[in-house]
């Protein structure tokens, strides 16, 4: 099991919280795609989502989200 720590995830990302939430966003993202098209690797999809986060592999951008106009 690898432990990354606050620091890595906090590298490449505005703070350590953000890149966690975009790594869980990853991972959901890797569950979806088909078996056979999954890395042949053992490793869990969080330890891919964060390893790719901390690496700079995943490239993202932050959509602000739209609140419902009061009439």
């Amino acid at each position: 099991m690898r432990v990354f720590t606050p620091g890595e995830i906090a590298e490449h990302n505005e703070s350590k919280y953000q890149g966690v939430l975009v790594a869980a966003k990853y991972a959901r993202e890797l569950n979806v795609l088909p078996h056979d098209t999954q890395l042949a690797d053992q490793k869990k999809l969080s330890t891919r989502a964060l390893e790719a986060i901390t690496s700079g592999q995943v490239d993202y951008r932050l959509v602000k989200r739209r609140r419902p106009e009061v009439e």
